[in-house]
C-alpha cells in the first residue's frame, strides 16, 4: 500500500499484462500482436502499461482517440501507433508530426488523408478499415467498390495494413465469424495488395482460420475472459481495494442509504466504504454485489452512493475502520462484477476512475 492514505486503490500487475501479450502472442504465429491501450488501457492506465509492454518487445499499439495517441507517443519510442477513430477534420498534420498513423474509417478520410500526402509530395502511412458487419466505422461494401474501380483514389495512402473488426467473436459457434472472415478477405483481394488485421481478444481463440498479418487484442491483455462460459485463459490483472472508513451497530429495522431499500433484519454491523459510483462501482450493483475479506464474501446493501458503499458485516468480526475489502481479486473477476452490475468485463474496468490510486506491481 502506498504510505499516503486513500480509501481506494487499484493495483495493475504490469507482469500479468505482459504475460498475457505473450501467450496472446504464441496464439498468433502468422503475425505480431498489438497492445489495444484504448480508454487508458482498459483503466489500468496507459502511461505504465505501454512502456511495459514495449520493453517485452511489442511494436505496435491502438487507441481511440488522438489524445489518447499524443499521451502514449513518448512512452512506445519507434512503435507503429495507431489512432482507431478515424480521421478527424483537421487532424492530418497533428498525427503525422507525432508519427501516429490514422485508421483510415471512410472514403471521405481517404480522400483527406491522400489530399494531405500529396500536399506533403510523399506517401504517408495509413491504415484502411473495411466494415464487414460492425456498421460503425469502415469503409461499406459501396466505398470499396469505388476504390476497385478507382485506384487513383488510394495514391499517396502508404498502406499498412486493411483491418476489419468482428462483430462476435465472444461466441464460437455464430456464423458471423466466418461470414465476416470471407468478406474481409473478398474485400481486400480487390483492392491493392497489403497486410491484413482481423482478430481481437475473442478471435485469437477461433482458431487458425481467423489468423492474419496483425491480431489486436485489448481486454484479454487486461485480465478479461476471451471465451466466456469457459475457464479464463488469461491471468488476473487488477486487484480492486476499498478501505473501511467506519463500522455502526444498527438495531434490527434500522434502514440504511438512499431511499431505504435495505432495512436490518438482525442486530448489525455495517461497514461504510470510501468507494461508490463516482469512482466507477456501478450504482446498479447495489444489494448485488459483493466484496470480500479474507477471502469470505461480504454483502453490499443498500444503494451505492457517490463516494460511499455499505457492507453488512456482521457476520466478519474482524472487519474494524481502516479494513480493506475486495472488490476485484483472486475472489471475484472483473467479469463477476460485471454480472451484478447487469454490464461487461470491459465497462467495469474502463469505468474505474482517475481518483482511485493506481499502484503498479512489475514482478
Amino acid at each position: 500500500m502506498s504510505a499516503v492514505p486513500a480509501s481506494a486503490e487499484l493495483e495493475v500487475d504490469l507482469a500479468a499484462v505482459v504475460a498475457n501479450w505473450r501467450s496472446l502472442s504464441a496464439r498468433h504465429p502468422t503475425g505480431p500482436v498489438a497492445g489495444v491501450l484504448k480508454a487508458d488501457a482498459y483503466g489500468m492506465g496507459a502511461a505504465a502499461v505501454g512502456p511495459a509492454l514495449h520493453a517485452a518487445g511489442c511494436r505496435h499499439f491502438f487507441v481511440a482517440t488522438i489524445d489518447e495517441a499524443l499521451a502514449l507517443r513518448p512512452h512506445v519510442p519507434g512503435a507503429m501507433l495507431a489512432v482507431l477513430g478515424g480521421l478527424l477534420p483537421g487532424a492530418a498534420p497533428v498525427l503525422d508530426a507525432h508519427d501516429i498513423t490514422p485508421v483510415l474509417a471512410s472514403l471521405r478520410d481517404v480522400e483527406a488523408w491522400r489530399s494531405y500526402a500529396h500536399g506533403c509530395g510523399r506517401p504517408r502511412p495509413a491504415i484502411l478499415q473495411l466494415d464487414t458487419g460492425m456498421a460503425r466505422l469502415g469503409l461499406d461494401a459501396g466505398e470499396v467498390a469505388r476504390l476497385r474501380q478507382d485506384p487513383a483514389l488510394l495514391e499517396g495512402v502508404a498502406l499498412r495494413y486493411y483491418l476489419t473488426h468482428l462483430v462476435s467473436a465472444e461466441i464460437a459457434d455464430d456464423p458471423t465469424n466466418a461470414a465476416q472472415r470471407d468478406r474481409f478477405a473478398a474485400a481486400c483481394a480487390g483492392l491493392p495488395p497489403a497486410p491484413r488485421s482481423l482478430a481481437n481478444s475473442s478471435g485469437l481463440f477461433l482458431g487458425a482460420g481467423w489468423q492474419s498479418d496483425l491480431a489486436r487484442p485489448g481486454a484479454a491483455l487486461y485480465g478479461i475472459n476471451p471465451v466466456p462460459g469457459q475457464p479464463n485463459p488469461m491471468r488476473r490483472v487488477a486487484t480492486l481495494r476499498t478501505q473501511v472508513l467506519t463500522v455502526r451497530e444498527l438495531a434490527t429495522g434500522t434502514p440504511v442509504g438512499y431511499n431505504a431499500t435495505w432495512t436490518a433484519a438482525r442486530t448489525s454491523r455495517i461497514a461504510t466504504a470510501g468507494i461508490g459510483y463516482a469512482d466507477g462501482l456501478h450504482r446498479s450493483v447495489s444489494g448485488r454485489a459483493m466484496a470480500f475479506f479474507d477471502g469470505r464474501p461480504v454483502p453490499l446493501v443498500g444503494r451505492v452512493s457517490m463516494d460511499l458503499t455499505t457492507y453488512d458485516v456482521t457476520d466478519h468480526p474482524g472487519i474494524v475502520p481502516g479494513s480493506w475489502l475486495t472488490l476485484i481479486g483472486a475472489e471475484q473477476s472483473p467479469d463477476d462484477l460485471a454480472i451484478a452490475a447487469g454490464t461487461n468485463g470491459y465497462e467495469v474496468l474502463t469505468s474505474l476512475a482517475p481518483r482511485i490510486r493506481r499502484l503498479y506491481r512489475s514482478a
